[in-house]
């Protein structure tokens, strides 16, 4: 099914007011980390429950440990008809350093930046921007259909730049009520800004901390030197010996359940034209560092990597002490593809630490999350359906991508819920997000409901 026309043309009449709802929702100062904000968040929840059920939605705050989830169901044109959960986040960033930002952070405007007519303000495109392309696609089909054409629900949550820690345990309270045929996630950024993205396949993501222990205090290096085991030689060795000298993992079973990507793929990510000095010239490097032979999309869309965020140790201060640490330590974090299991990894990667560690020497681990990757068939009917509409909305054929980082909610609705998600999102690369002066595109938030007005219907 398509969207009706008249659909469409209500979200062209409506724009100017769709942006003040927006606006509304950006002047709260939701801000998940800092509890001075706790009412706020509240607040946000409030003004979202009171804006859903103002288009029919049976809406409610459901109150967590931390802030609260909002929840609301809306039937469709049958009891029958297909059933989607939509997911988005009211909570933003800290907006520091407040010094940097050219206007106030909860202020919106509509400013023209190189040529485009954008929005300002946190939040505007991670997430409430994003979000609310969903809610005006409803209020649109509310107000000239009188319905919707697929039975939703709708779910947001308001700690998801604190790291969610009540999502999981109210998912498994609520399971029955927010199982559907699928989720629809718009937290994800199209390829330009004329070419719409459906994200296909989300890295996972494993942390883990380790410490190596040597003496019992620090040594003077002049009398202990070369004779006591040296932490920091201990641990860099470790590290060292993470990859080969072809950039592949060594821990035992590390590629198990990564599957190649296949090769129709790869020639769609190759002719989108971004080159691996394209990708690293941003950041002033120009070759890959990883797996030797595979493109940087490749790499950062569709391989597993270990990395080593942090090491400390020994002194570190200004000037010299010469010393050998009794400890050393370091954080590591693994990007999980296909069917990796996160915690076979985590057992394999303690005992390949475990190997290394001399006898009178020990090493403690902590744990920092796991959760696994998420790859959709790349000829999932939900997909398809998704990029034969976008591609109707925009100038460009909507593009199957990989997500180089991860977004644990959509594991969380694969694993705890059944679901499979559709990743559909209208951000850009330069919107700023989680930095000062973040922005969100007009045409993003404007084509963004149209969008999701088609994928609705496509859906329905």
């Amino acid at each position: 099914m398509s969207a009706p026309n008249s659909v469409l043309e209500h979200i062209d009449a409506q724009l100017d007011s769709s942006v003040t709802h927006l606006f509304e929702l950006l002047r709260i100062r939701s801000i998940s980390t800092d509890p001075a904000f706790k009412a706020d968040c509240r607040k946000a929840a409030e003004w979202l429950v009171e804006d859903l059920k103002s288009i029919g939605f049976d809406a409610s705050v459901r109150d967590t440990p931390g802030h609260p989830m909002v929840v609301a169901h809306h039937g469709g044109p049958s009891e029958n008809a297909p059933h989607v959960l939509f997911y988005g986040h009211y909570d933003v960033q800290p907006v520091d350093p407040l010094g940097l930002w050219v206007d106030p952070p909860f202020e919106p405007k509509i400013k023209e930046v190189d040529g485009q007519k954008v929005i300002t303000g946190r939040g505007s495109s991670d997430d409430k921007g994003q979000l609310m392309t969903f809610v005006e696609a409803c209020r649109a089909f509310k107000a000239v259909e009188g319905c919707l054409p697929c039975r939703v629900t709708i779910l947001f949550e308001g700690e998801e730049e604190s790291g969610s820690p009540s999502l999981v345990p109210f998912l498994k309270e609520n399971a029955e009520e927010l199982k559907s045929d699928c989720a629809l996630v718009c937290d994800t950024n199209m390829w330009d800004t004329d070419t719409p993205a459906i994200s296909a396949g989300l890295r996972g993501l494993l942390g883990e901390e380790i410490i190596i222990k040597a003496a019992d205090r620090d040594l003077h290096s002049g009398y202990f030197g070369g004779v006591a085991a040296n932490p920091i030689h201990i641990l860099s060795k470790i590290l060292a010996d993470l990859h080969d000298d072809k950039g592949r993992v060594t821990i035992n079973g590390f590629y198990d359940g990564v599957k190649e990507t296949p090769e129709e793929i790869l020639e769609s990510w190759k002719a989108l034209g971004r080159t691996d000095e394209d990708f690293l010239g941003a950041i002033g490097l120009s070759k890959p560092s990883g797996e030797e032979g595979r493109s940087a999309l490749e790499l950062a869309w569709a391989r597993p990597t270990a990395e080593v965020n942090g090491i400390t140790g020994g002194y570190t201060g200004e000037g010299f002490k010469t010393v050998i640490a009794a400890e050393a330590s370091a954080k590591v974090s693994f990007r999980l593809v296909g069917d990796q299991d996160p915690h076979a990894i985590r057992r394999n990667f303690r005992a390949f630490v475990e190997d290394r560690v001399p006898e009178d020497c020990s090493v403690e681990f902590k744990e920092h999350g796991a959760s696994p990757g998420i790859q959709l068939p790349y000829d999932s009917e939900l997909l398809n359906k998704a990029k034969d509409v976008l591609s109707e909305e925009w100038p460009k054929p909507a593009v199957m991508i990989g997500m180089g980082g991860s977004i644990p909610v959509v594991g969380d609705f694969q694993t705890l819920l059944g679901m499979d998600s559709l990743l559909v999102g209208f951000a850009q690369s330069d919107d700023r997000i989680h930095s000062p002066n973040e922005k969100y595109n007009l045409k993003s938030f404007h084509k963004g409901q149209r969008s999701w007005a088609r994928i609705l219907a496509a859906l329905g």
